[in-house]
């Protein structure tokens, strides 16, 4: 049974996924291939699925497989949790808040949200150590970090009500409009071509974008928002873009209401039930909140 999982098959079960091998998985944890081979069929009796694919280039997790690493990961980083707060309660600190802290986030936020925060979080908790990974805001986003075990927390857009994905827990720390930005001084702006980027494209801005006449098909596609903020602002077009992602805008550019009826959208901490409950975790949400307050 799955109950019946040992910690070091947990840990055999992220090295295989993480290194999509199991010869570079036992390298990495200094075993045997025959070990870890061994270790992942009982893991995978035990589970009752088959967790990787097997082939000459190595080993790809399952759909059961990226399921079960998921909660691997997450156990795991539950029990290094579980030693550093039962340390700071062993002397004689139950409050203290210490240890690794990983943060997803995307850009604009990793950027210009995070910073203040985590300001207030290092005079406060000095031995917090936050780790902070850029993660793309499409597809599952820094949601999907969280959920795959390889954030504590993340920072990530929300659902017009703030709801968190399933399965995890958050809230709303604020919701932010969108302007048009383009070329300081341009007579027309709206007639520039449009500049847009992945992430931009979400549900809180399409029904409201396939409502404007006035703005054509993309026709310059960037990486990320700051690749569209330079383009911008070097003349090459408009663009309609998230505050956050104004912060700091160059004087060669002008951002322009939208109007009342303008898009936005909400930007919250989301992570999961039993992560909520740690000393870390809370400290960086009393923080957001501090910085944001509702």
């Amino acid at each position: 049974m799955a109950s019946e999982l040992t910690v070091r098959e947990l840990r055999v079960l992220v090295a295989v996924a993480e290194a999509a091998s199991f010869s570079a998985a036992a390298t990495a944890l200094g075993q045997t291939q025959s070990a870890v081979s061994h270790a992942v069929r009982g893991t995978e009796e035990k589970v009752g699925a088959v967790l990787f694919a097997r082939g000459r280039h190595g080993a790809r997790a399952t759909a059961a497989g990226e399921k079960a690493v998921g909660h691997a990961r997450r156990v795991l980083r539950l029990l290094d949790t579980l030693g550093a707060e039962a340390r700071a309660a062993g002397a004689g600190n139950a409050a203290a808040e210490a240890g690794p802290l990983r943060i997803a986030a995307f850009r604009s936020a990793a950027l210009h949200l995070l910073p203040p925060v985590l300001a207030r979080l290092a005079e406060r908790h000095p031995g917090i150590r936050p780790e902070v990974r850029m993660i793309r805001e499409v597809d599952e986003g820094t949601a999907g970090e969280v959920m795959a075990g390889r954030a504590d927390i993340g920072i990530a857009t929300l659902t017009r009500d703030g709801r968190p994905p399933h399965g995890l827990v958050g809230g709303v720390l604020l919701h932010e409009g969108y302007a048009l930005v383009h070329p300081a001084g341009h007579p027309a702006p709206r007639t520039l071509p449009l500049i847009d980027w992945t992430e931009n494209c979400t549900s809180y801005t399409r029904d409201w974008w396939a409502a404007q006449d006035w703005l054509p098909r993309a026709t310059v596609e960037a990486q990320d928002d700051g690749a569209v903020l330079s383009l911008v602002a070097q003349g090459h077009g408009m663009a309609v873009m998230p505050l956050l992602s104004l912060t700091g805008a160059p004087p060669s550019v002008t951002v322009t209401d939208l109007g009342a009826d303008r898009p936005t959208r909400g930007i919250g901490w989301v992570t999961t039930p039993e992560l909520a409950a740690t000393g870390t975790v809370r400290a960086l949400v009393r923080a957001l909140r501090a910085a944001h307050p509702s």
